[in-house]
């Protein structure tokens, strides 16, 4: 059996924590929840015994997610919002406290992700890649920040992504607004000194996700690579996304460090960027 292979079976049939994150009652909001690694981060954390408000932008998505949460037994809420806006992240913010009854955490997943040359992303669509991944953060910092001073205890958990440490020549409005929620991650940890909260970036390399595989399977397919996806990967991480762990992450590692940072055990970590790449991004920090 493959390492990867020995590790789900691992995921899935053991339910017991062998360690206790004393996350139980704790309250969390996970933006971009409906899919990838904010569904993931999601469903982990009610695992924990985290209250968890999906945030979306699709009704029909985020209901999905918080079914799947209550059928696991977990408490999940569904609230949607387009967090480039003020307004409506405010009411994403206030409607969270409201269901749940505060937040302690926010996980910021929601991100726009578009490969553009860096002749094809204009300057607009460089304010509008800004806006959705890095102003869509600040928002909801700002909307929370004070009630979790005034509990005492918060986390702030951005995600950012290997290319903020290593761009590649596309997509270079995406890959900037990554380093910029590194930068913001450790001024925010700084302006909170001393009230019980931390914030820390999550830097995750190739992920397995829905959109990874699509996107993947495409180019196989332009690259004569076959169907079946174990070749697909192995060509990935050896051909063009090369790591020394030798294969894609999976959406649970990445989730089950984000709740260790979330939880009270984390206290510790702070101002940090954590990267979750198997390695890809070479260098010591």
């Amino acid at each position: 059996m493959s390492e990867v292979s020995q590790w789900q079976l691992n995921i899935e049939h053991e339910r017991t924590p062998l360690l206790d994150l004393q996350l139980k009652g704790k309250r969390a909001l996970v933006t971009g929840a409906t899919g990838g690694i904010g569904q993931g981060v999601a469903r982990t954390l009610a695992r924990e015994g985290v209250a968890v408000v999906v945030h979306g932008r699709n009704d029909k998505e985020a209901s999905r997610v918080v079914q799947l949460i209550t059928s696991e037994g977990g408490r999940a809420f569904a609230v949607l919002g387009d967090l480039s806006l003020d307004d409506a992240a405010r009411a994403v913010a206030d409607t969270s406290i409201a269901v749940m009854g505060g937040v302690d955490i926010l996980v910021n997943c929601a991100a726009r992700y578009e490969q553009m040359s860096w002749m094809e992303s204009s300057p607009d669509k460089w304010l509008d890649m800004f806006n959705h991944d890095v102003l869509s953060m600040v928002r909801l910092v700002q909307n929370l920040a004070p009630a979790m001073k005034a509990s005492g205890w918060g986390r702030f958990i951005q995600i950012a992504s290997s290319s903020a440490l290593e761009p590649g020549p596309s997509g270079p409005d995406y890959s900037a607004a990554k380093a910029a929620v590194m930068n913001l991650s450790v001024s925010l940890s700084k302006d909170l000194a001393g009230t019980g909260i931390t914030a820390n970036t999550i830097c995750p390399g190739p992920i397995m996700t829905d959109g990874f595989e699509k996107l993947w399977r495409g180019i196989a397919r332009e690259r004569g690579w076959g169907d079946e996806w174990p070749d697909i990967e192995r060509k990935i991480v050896t051909e063009i996304l090369a790591n020394p762990t030798g294969r894609i992450g999976r959406v649970e590692e990445v989730a089950s460090l984000i709740a260790l940072v979330a939880s009270p055990l984390g206290g510790f970590i702070n101002g940090a960027n954590l990267r979750v790449d198997g390695g890809y991004v070479v260098g010591v920090h």
